[in-house]
């Protein structure tokens, strides 16, 4: 058996048919399951309208909210499960939704309408696969396929696009020729997706296993909704440390962390700044003074702008900022940089740094050694609970100020106290470290 359907969806389907109805399992669901995968969720549809189909699940909760599209979510075990009419779409005058759709009882006429070949398959125990535009052919082969025109299927839904290259990132499949040249020739039709929807596919990319190679192929098409990025396309980058363009270097290092949102979405945008702050010194390498001061602020923009949540906006811009930082050279100087970093912030800009110098030359890719001194004095550190901060000092502000200490200065007192305690000059106690501060004006 090709697909394994669960309970409750193999419930959906026979109910349908005993009420003189076809239904079967669609799209991503077969797709994930001939190749080996767990479906994240089981769509169907059915010859059945909406109203039928809410005939026949009367006895269940239903969600109606997409009827006007042909779809009823039914309620079994408290997960929905959408089942669609087979329709054919309207004309797409928005170049994102079809104007009207119709009702239709040719199953392959609803497959006609989806966008890849590979997701335009149908499943039930009864018929088995169907599957008349080779979609199970394409995965055997690995290709990602548009049904029927590439430039007729962008053109009706322009986020087909970001799409295309989703799955191309996520399965692995290079783009087959005609729906790689659709994509370039379409780019501009991205124009019309909210930013909103833009933002989710580009994260669903980042996050593929293949993001390396859909990357370096499509900057151009990213550049649609991230203009940003093509100034750093082919921008050289001279001196012996470096072994790419700035926009090559980027795709190595989001390759290179970890797949999860705020890491590959930090590395995409960690060198923007390098562009605008560009010189060359005595010796002709390059240097970036200050880019990522300047790349934090402009990725804070580009996410604004996509509508990231805030607080992605925040950790992204904040790691953006801080990308240059290095594995501190001693204990000393790990819990200096405690003082404004937290120790999560440190691990993971720990990795980001890995990521960063492993897409240099190769004699300065390598900084495993002081990255594990560095975790092991953080380990060291958190355990024996060692004062970092001023909120860990013995001596608090109004203790100061009690002593006389004009308000203004108390920040920059507890700031010393602070130096001396993690240098081992004073012992964190509250009379040694007044007496300090006394003594030390």
């Amino acid at each position: 058996m090709l697909v394994e359907l669960p309970a409750p969806v193999r419930q959906i389907i026979a109910r349908l048919e005993h009420a003189g109805y076809e239904a079967y399992c669609v799209g991503g669901c077969v797709r994930d399951c001939l190749l080996g995968q767990t479906p994240g969720d089981w769509d169907l549809t059915t010859s059945a309208t909406p109203a039928q189909t809410a005939a026949v699940f009367a006895d269940c909760p239903l969600v109606t909210a997409g009827i006007k599209h042909g779809t009823v979510g039914v309620v079994l075990d408290k997960t929905m499960y959408e089942i669609t009419t087979y329709r054919v779409d309207g004309d797409y005058a928005d170049n994102r939704h079809p104007e009207a759709v119709r009702f239709t009882p040719s199953l392959t006429l609803d497959l006609a309408r989806r966008d890849f070949t590979v997701n335009a398959m149908a499943w039930n125990e009864k018929t088995g696969l169907v599957d008349p535009f080779g979609g199970q052919t394409d995965l055997e082969r690995g290709v990602l396929r548009t049904v029927g025109d590439p430039d007729e299927r962008f053109a009706e839904d322009g986020l087909r696009i970001m799409r295309a290259l989703r799955f191309s990132s996520t399965l692995g499949f290079p783009l087959e020729p005609e729906t790689a040249a659709a994509v370039h020739r379409g780019r501009t039709l991205l124009q019309n997706i909210s930013a909103e929807r833009l933002a989710s596919e580009l994260v669903k990319l980042l996050c593929g296993k293949d993001v390396f190679r859909v990357l370096m192929a499509c900057p151009d098409v990213l550049s649609v909704f991230i203009p940003e990025i093509a100034p750093t396309v082919g921008f050289a980058q001279y001196g012996p440390k470096h072994a790419y363009d700035v926009w090559e270097h980027t795709c190595h290092t989001v390759e290179g962390v970890p797949p999860d949102k705020i890491l590959r979405l930090t590395m995409l945008l960690h060198d923007l700044g390098k562009v605008p702050t560009h010189t060359l010194d005595e010796v002709g390498a390059s240097k970036f003074t200050g880019h990522a001061a300047v790349g934090a602020q402009m990725a804070k923009t580009i996410l604004t702008r996509l509508r990231f949540d805030k607080k992605t906006v925040e950790r992204v811009t904040f790691l953006v900022a801080h990308h240059d930082f290095m594995p501190p050279k001693t204990k000393t100087d790990l819990k200096k940089a405690l003082k404004t970093l937290t120790p999560d912030d440190v691990r993971t800009l720990l990795v980001i740094k890995k990521s960063d110098r492993g897409a240099l030359a190769e004699p300065y890719r390598d900084i495993s050694a002081a990255s594990a001194q560095c975790l092991a004095w953080l380990g060291e550190i958190e355990r024996d609970g060692d004062c970092c901060t001023t909120a860990q000092l013995a001596l608090k502000g109004d203790a100061l100020l009690r002593a006389g200490a004009a308000p203004a200065s108390v920040s920059t007192l507890l700031d010393k106290a602070l130096d001396a305690v993690i240098e081992g000059r004073v012992p964190n106690e509250p009379k040694a470290l007044l007496t300090y501060l006394e003594t030390n004006e």
